[in-house]
């Protein structure tokens, strides 16, 4: 065993697996366990306690909500790049310009992305509208994005990334990012955007909507499918009549698809809000 790695037996391994799913959501399958011991190691070792046993007691017996905090960074995988699955956006910018078609300039245009990472996502979403329509610095324009990790979530407001994350776009798309030494940075007008909040999708959601617009990929395939139901449901209600729900490529709505339609490439609508409209 490596220095600071701990062993950890099936009685440990469910003890995680039913805490994270508790207070998170998230489903570990056995294919887990190496990142469980990978990441959680080194909290064990920094509280100088014995075992994962004596972890998961810490926790539930003296632990600080940062403690608890910790161990959902932890366990949460965050992986994330701009423009990613760039057929969304392409839809995203077709939906938005026909809601500034049909609505008076300066109206509220609302997003939600929902599981932001490192904000990769909703920067994007901000560039990409902003480069289209100019005329949006003039509207009461806000994303919010938000995601369980803090620790994603505060580097997400800074805005800062490696320059390689601008390996694969175009000139066109990599000419908004400000330069700096080996960095590159998010432009202020759509840094002022977005507001990147803390939020647990199993827990109270504060916001009250509507949303134009929701993204929620890649985060569902951590969840069981009864917590996939109950997410996607709430998203149904959240949404504005003509709004859409786009998700990851290797998701589904599963239990909770009854209350959308598809149309497009992982691309959604509310049946109920387009039923009210229609009515």
């Amino acid at each position: 065993m490596e220095q600071g790695e701990f062993s950890l037996s099936e009685r440990e391994f469910a003890r995680i697996k039913a805490r994270v799913y508790a207070v998170a959501g998230i489903s570990l399958s056995e294919a887990k366990r190496t990142l469980v011991v990978s990441r959680l190691s080194k909290i064990v070792r920094a509280l100088r306690l014995p075992s994962f046993d004596a972890y998961v007691d810490y926790l539930e017996r003296g632990g600080t909500a940062e403690d608890g905090q910790d161990f959902v960074n932890a366990l949460t995988t965050n992986l994330t790049r701009f423009y990613r699955e760039d057929h969304h956006f392409d839809h995203l910018r077709a939906h938005v310009g026909n809601l500034i078609a049909e609505r008076p300039r300066g109206t509220k245009l609302r997003i939600w992305s929902a599981g932001c990472s490192t904000g990769q996502e909703p920067y994007t979403i901000g560039m990409d509208l902003l480069g289209a329509f100019p005329e949006l610095k003039r509207w009461d324009f806000k994303i919010l994005a938000t995601d369980i990790d803090t620790a994603v979530i505060a580097k997400a407001a800074g805005g800062v990334y490696p320059e390689n994350e601008l390996s694969g776009l175009s000139a066109e798309r990599a000419r908004p990012f400000e330069r700096g030494e080996g960095t590159i940075r998010i432009p202020a007008a759509v840094r002022e955007l977005v507001s990147f909040k803390p939020l647990n999708l199993i827990g109270p959601w504060p916001m009250k909507g509507p949303f134009d617009a929701i993204f929620c990929r890649n985060v569902a395939i951590y969840f069981d499918k009864p917590t996939q139901g109950e997410v996607f449901g709430r998203f149904a209600k959240m949404m504005a009549p003509e709004g859409f729900l786009y998700i990851g490529h290797s998701e589904n709505l599963g239990a909770g698809g009854d209350g959308f339609r598809l149309v497009g490439k992982t691309i959604y609508q509310s049946r109920e809000k387009l039923n009210k409209r229609a009515a």
